[in-house]
């Protein structure tokens, strides 16, 4: 098939490399370089550097509005049998894309957690399954028929970052399904359900904040689905400290919340009674580091108290 790429960030990277592979890409559509860095320096997003790279003759255009008329009708006057858009970052207005079959890739398992941070979302809310959901482009945000979806298991231990690596790389495998289908005429549009629609707003450093008056599970949840960012802050002794990973405990305490009841291995206490294991932890102006070498660093002892902030609401998984 001939393919309009439109992406922006890193998530859809696996999936314009199998399409580069499998069929030939007509257009990159990407957003215009940003400045980032210490120096300021114009970069381009990740999509856009990879195009550069390794489809040097394939038309990459970076449009600042992309449903203005100029930009709107270059990308239309592409030849396509199919717009494939990932991450990309801008609304798809409904004069650009009309006539077209144009389908996303989105990391949730839709109705459930429509928005832009649908991979923090689940894992903060405690959800245990999740996936890829491939759907029609619509008027609303991730709104459209869905297509095809697929499932992944949120382990306990799992990130934000691990979790969009694993659904990144699922995503190829799940429009390949949906480009076939279409080429046979077998595509089913199925509408989403209403009812069950939940929002994943965008995070931010607001965001950055633990409770420890939470059960293990959630506050677990919590620091794992805000990494690698916001990450979530703490205070210990006179400092502000992150924490960047943790996993489930079997130990159970009945301690105060916050409590450290391991020093050595970094078990807190929360508010059920059962604690979590802090992994990787990050002092102010400082590396990432283990537990265990900030524990020693510092002499932690068990009954020190990590200080959260109160959370006014925490979601939990239906």
């Amino acid at each position: 098939m001939n393919i309009v790429f439109l992406g922006s960030g890193a998530f859809g990277l696996p999936t314009l490399e199998r399409l580069a592979r499998d069929h030939t890409i007509t257009a990159i559509i990407t957003q215009p370089d940003r400045k980032a860095g210490r120096g300021s320096k114009l970069t381009p997003t990740p999509i856009g550097q990879w195009a550069a790279e390794h489809l040097p003759d394939v038309p990459l255009v970076k449009p600042e509005k992309i449903n203005a008329d100029e930009p709107r009708q270059l990308v239309r006057s592409f030849n396509a049998d199919a717009w494939v858009v990932i991450a990309y970052g801008q609304y798809l207005g409904q004069k650009l894309i009309a006539d077209r079959f144009a389908i996303n890739l989105h990391a949730s398992l839709l109705p459930r957690w429509r928005g832009a941070s649908p991979i923090n979302a689940a894992i903060v809310a405690g959800d245990r399954i999740t996936g890829n959901s491939v759907i029609t482009i619509d008027k609303h945000m991730d709104a459209g028929a869905i297509l095809a979806q697929s499932t992944r298991t949120i382990e306990p231990d799992m990130t934000a970052a691990m979790l969009h690596d694993a659904l990144s790389n699922d995503g190829p495998d799940l429009i390949t399904k949906v480009l076939n289908q279409r080429l046979n005429n077998t595509v089913e549009y199925l509408t989403q359900d209403p009812s069950k629609v939940t929002i994943a707003s965008k995070m931010s450093k607001a965001d950055a904040v633990v409770d420890f008056n939470q059960p293990a599970h959630l506050t677990n949840a919590r620091i794992n689905g805000l990494n690698p960012w916001p990450s979530v802050t703490v205070r210990f002794r006179d400092e502000t400290i992150k924490i960047n990973h943790s996993k489930p405990a079997d130990q159970t305490s009945q301690e105060p919340p916050g409590t450290i009841i391991d020093a050595n291995l970094g078990l807190v206490s929360c508010a059920d009674a059962h604690t979590i294991e802090l992994l990787t932890v990050q002092p102010p102006n400082k590396r990432a580091m283990d537990w265990k070498a900030f524990a020693n660093g510092r002499a932690v002892k068990p009954g020190e108290q990590l200080i959260g902030t109160p959370l006014q609401t925490q979601t939990t998984s239906p």
